[in-house]
């Protein structure tokens, strides 16, 4: 089968930047119409006129990956726009590394519901449309830290780990449905993730223990690299992959 993804609509949350920006652009060369979803109104244009100046097709939605009024906005323009076949929920914010003694209301509440809610909510959305067009693929973001428990803090650790057991149970729930879902787990990847948090608001002791598990890091990644991925995933050459969980991070894992 071929890696295409012609004449299929596909929503690509935080794709104002980073992976998600790098999904968008890949997706949109294998021919799909990407929904540029993005809270950064200039990152999610600059995003759709990359696109556009390379020949692909691209439409921005801005909005809050969390906030249900902006997801239904988001999905509606999607099917306004055709074919919707494809969901990569990219959207997540770090922690700063504070172990669960250490971390606040504000930190827990505020990663669980950029980092699960909005990818529970978009899945919920997409899933009877999905269906309805004969089935599609949903590709979530999880993190070395999902498979892991050294790799960042209490809150973003089960933030990950949370998107591995939705995408375990949304697979195999609906897979009679030709409905795939996979996770991919990076490891270190060098985008503005980390630019939302203040290094001097970092949990230092914890830092401290699990500097150890950080130095076996092989190497970061550059977001084409997890793009190529996410799309593969994406398109019907991975037809029988569901419910993997796949890291994608230099062989950290293997440590």
């Amino acid at each position: 089968m071929a890696i295409s993804l012609a004449d299929r609509v596909v929503i690509v949350t935080g794709a104002g930047s980073g992976i998600g920006r790098a999904t968008a652009q890949l997706a949109a060369l294998r021919g799909a119409h990407v929904i540029i979803q993005d809270i950064s109104e200039a990152g999610a244009y600059d995003t759709v006129k990359i696109i556009s100046d390379s020949g692909g097709a691209a439409t921005a939605s801005i909005g809050d990956a969390s906030n249900q009024a902006d997801i239904d906005a988001t999905v509606e323009l999607a099917l306004q726009t055709g074919d919707l076949r494809g969901l990569v929920n990219n959207a997540g914010i770090m922690d700063n590394f504070a172990p669960a003694a250490r971390t606040t209301d504000e930190t827990w509440e505020r990663v669980m519901r950029i980092n699960v809610d909005s990818v529970f909510k978009y899945t919920r959305a997409v899933i009877p449309h999905l269906i309805e067009n004969g089935g599609g693929s949903i590709v979530n973001l999880a993190s070395a830290a999902g498979i892991r428990g050294a790799a960042a803090g209490a809150a973003y650790t089960a933030s990950k780990h949370a998107i591995v057991g939705l995408t375990r149970n949304t697979a195999y729930v609906h897979a009679g449905d030709n409905v795939r879902t996979n996770a991919v787990a990076p490891g270190g990847v060098e985008t503005n993730v980390m630019a939302a948090i203040d290094p001097s608001s970092y949990d230092a002791a914890a830092m401290e223990v699990t500097g150890p598990v950080h130095a076996t890091a092989v190497r970061s990644a550059q977001p084409d690299e997890l793009a190529q991925l996410i799309v593969f995933l994406l398109t019907d050459a991975a037809s029988n992959i569901n419910g993997a969980i796949i890291p994608s991070d230099g062989g950290w894992s293997a440590a």
